[in-house]
């Protein structure tokens, strides 16, 4: 098979798969393979989980950090870390040289000489058009509890840290299952034995029995499905979601966008991989990245799903998921209110577009308004909802920005944990006004998007955000629009925009709600002024 048979990102990780010297298994036991033939491991779990540690999160540590997250307890931790990179470092010899490079103040791993069976599968789950061969094989590899030999006693840090690999890579099982059900040439009944494998390893799953029913039912395989459905019902209680009712004998019009959508990559200065998303048809709208988003996920959702249908309905809807989230690049060295920009430069220009409408939504306004200044031949027009040209550090009272700050714990500590109450707290505040389904969905969304580290590094590059010089600056006409009693963003911040951009018009919305949601009539205003608006600039 060519290049040219297979997408480039498929076409790499069979042959990594082939030819990597050194290999690093994490999924199930930690093992270490040179050249397909497995090298003997220390029985020590703490040296185990350190180099799986190193491998996962492929960045430098201080030693004090390790020393903390590993060998806490201990009596003399630098010392056991000594201890343990000394089992490790003649074990990932390759070319005369140790993979393991440890100073004084850090330790880290050449991954340019490494493959770790996590990153094959986050290749091939972000794969643009992965083959049913390697899907079965990421599949395969997650068909058991991820990371399940990597668990240490009396380790709370680690701990949280590990739960939060576990649910990314529970996520991007349920990607991975979904798009090899989906993949022509995959049988029925191969089709089923995979979600069956999905269900029985996350028997609390919402999404898992959901798509095992529709299968079933599109099948006609009423009995086994309405077993499903009773399971689910029984497990869950009070808890069960109402899709059971739902009909399945046609496509609802999210699933048309997102049988339709048409997902890229693109690569930015730095490397990273940035995924894009077309969907619809006429003049292009562009949208900036926020607070998160998924190319596919978002479909689904009860927060934007209609939304976007109506962006999409008479434009070619243009979007992307900002680096550290949803389906581009988690490990990254750099999030930035100039990497955000970076970001819609490369997708922008991805695209070959000439002139074009750009959307901002929340941190996303602040974005467009300085890709907009900077490129004023390429912006034809700009749309700004619920956002503010200064961040929490510095457009906030002293009170919010200690609020702020005490989230920023509470956040590292809890994201990636089962418990929703941390996430909650965002929720809440984007959509007080919200159903309680609506909110569930949001927090758990949260969870599958993007990592604790990630989370918290994006509040404190929010926090930083200052593009109030350049308000003035902006040539495109403007629509900005912003919800009376936003309980994330004030008013007031909304206010300022269209105060200081030349000629914007300001539209006042009746919520409370930061994201304006698809049932509220606030939301229908929304939509029809902005609809108006870009048929007047478009």
């Amino acid at each position: 098979m060519t290049v040219t048979q297979l997408d480039a990102r498929t076409y790499a990780v069979q042959q990594l798969q082939t030819e990597a010297p050194l290999r690093i298994n994490v999924l199930g036991d930690v093992t270490l393979l040179r050249n397909g033939i497995d090298v003997p491991l220390t029985s020590s779990r703490k040296t185990r989980a350190l180099l799986a540690y190193l491998a996962i999160t492929g960045q430098s540590h201080r030693r004090e950090h390790l020393c903390e997250l590993f060998f806490d307890n201990t009596n003399d931790p630098r010392g056991a870390l000594r201890w343990s990179l000394s089992k490790l470092r003649p074990l990932l010899q390759h070319d005369g040289a140790s993979l393991l490079l440890a100073d004084r103040d850090r330790v880290s791993l050449k991954m340019s000489g490494l493959i770790l069976d996590t990153r094959v599968v986050r290749d091939i789950h972000d794969s643009a058009s992965p083959s049913i061969k390697c899907l079965r094989h990421a599949a395969m590899l997650l068909a058991h509890r991820p990371l399940a030999s990597l668990e240490l006693p009396r380790a709370e840090d680690y701990h949280i840290w590990l739960l939060g690999e576990r649910e990314e890579l529970q996520g991007l099982r349920a990607g991975i299952i979904r798009k090899l059900v989906a993949a022509d040439g995959v049988e029925d009944a191969e089709a089923i034995k995979w979600l069956r494998t999905w269900c029985n390893l996350e028997p609390f799953s919402h999404d898992a029995p959901r798509a095992l029913w529709d299968k079933l039912s599109s099948l006609g395989r009423k009995e086994e499905a309405d077993g499903v459905a009773s399971r689910y019902k029984s497990l869950m209680g009070p808890d069960a979601k109402s899709w059971t009712t739902a009909k399945t004998t046609s496509q609802t019009p999210s699933k048309c966008f997102l049988k339709n959508q048409q997902i890229g990559f693109c690569k930015a200065v730095d490397d990273v991989k940035i995924a894009y998303a077309k969907v619809g048809s006429g003049p292009p709208l562009v949208k900036a990245a926020n607070w998160l988003n998924h190319l596919e996920l978002d479909w689904d959702s009860p927060i934007w799903s209609k939304t976007f249908q109506a962006l999409a309905s008479n434009h070619t809807f243009i979007r992307y998921d900002e680096r550290g989230n949803g389906l581009s690049d988690w490990d990254v060295p750099d999030i930035s209110f100039a990497s955000f920009l970076n970001d819609l430069e490369t997708v922008v220009d991805s695209q070959s577009l000439g002139r074009f409408p750009l959307l901002g939504m929340s941190q996303g306004c602040a974005v467009s308004i300085e890709y907009a200044v900077r490129h004023p031949d390429r912006v034809s027009a700009l749309i700004l909802v619920g956002g503010y040209a200064s961040g929490w550090r510095i457009g906030m009272s002293a009170e919010e920005r200690e609020r702020r700050k005490a989230v920023l714990t509470l956040t590292r500590l809890g994201w990636g944990t089962s418990n929703a109450a941390y996430r909650h707290i965002f929720s809440q505040t984007f959509m007080p006004d919200a159903n309680p389904n609506a909110l569930a969905w949001f927090d758990d969304f949260q969870r599958q998007t993007t990592s604790p580290e990630n989370a918290v590094r994006f509040q404190q590059a929010f926090g930083d955000i200052d593009v109030r010089h350049l308000l003035p600056q902006i040539k495109a006409p403007t629509l900005v629009l912003h919800a009376r009693g936003d309980q994330r963003i004030p008013f007031e911040q909304g206010r300022e925009l269209a105060a200081s951009i030349p000629n914007a018009r300001f539209v006042t919305l009746e919520s409370r709600n930061h994201i304006i949601l698809g049932d509220e009539p606030a939301w229908q205003v929304c939509m029809d002024e902005i609809q108006q608006f870009l048929r007047e600039h478009t």
